[in-house]
């Protein structure tokens, strides 16, 4: 169970009493009643004047201090963005000039290969073909070797079929001396 305080029970029955004078006499309710209204309105004013020196002494300040905390710091930030934008742009055109000059250079030492490979390819052309004429001007020297021995050997074998060939016809033997003679004068 619950105990009130002894002022409660004190105050409480007069507090009822008041309120039953004011229902029975038919009053109207204190705050609407015209008769108040002048204090009423004394301590509008001076609430609203508290209120209001509150609002600027202590509210209006903070949030004030709030307001360009937060513009200072915004103000900040987008000049720190501008600066990492800046510099991410400069990044980047660091790595595109970086990337174009080693395209060139890649370019540059591509092309030295291919001259270097050319120039070896070429090298190695002109040893070929140096080792080819030598070759050539053997097999011809061999060749006219060959041949002038052939002709050498046509010659002999040219009289010894003349002269079988007349001592078949004939039937007598014929001098080589003549057959030579004749052999050569068909050569010629």
């Amino acid at each position: 169970m619950f105990v009130t305080p002894a002022f409660a029970q004190e105050t409480a029955p007069a507090a009822n009493e008041t309120l039953l004078e004011h229902a029975e006499t038919g009053g109207n309710f204190p705050p609407f009643d015209p008769t108040h209204f002048p204090s009423q309105i004394l301590w509008l004013a001076i609430t609203f004047g508290l209120f209001y020196l509150f609002l600027q002494k202590v509210v209006l300040p903070r949030v004030g201090g709030i307001l360009e905390v937060r513009r200072d710091r915004i103000a900040q930030d987008l000049d720190q963005a501008a600066l990492m934008k800046s510099e991410a742009d400069a990044a980047v055109a660091a790595y595109e000039q970086e990337l174009a000059e080693a395209k060139a250079k890649a370019n540059a030492i591509g092309q030295e290969a291919r001259d270097n490979a050319k120039a070896d390819a070429e090298s190695e052309r002109k040893k070929i073909e140096a080792d080819l004429e030598r070759k050539l001007g053997e097999a011809e020297a061999r060749i006219a070797g060959i041949k002038s021995a052939a002709m050498k050997e046509v010659g002999g074998i040219a009289e010894e079929t003349t002269a079988a060939i007349v001592q078949e016809l004939v039937g007598a033997k014929v001098d080589k001396a003549d057959v030579a003679a004749a052999v050569k004068a068909a050569q010629e």
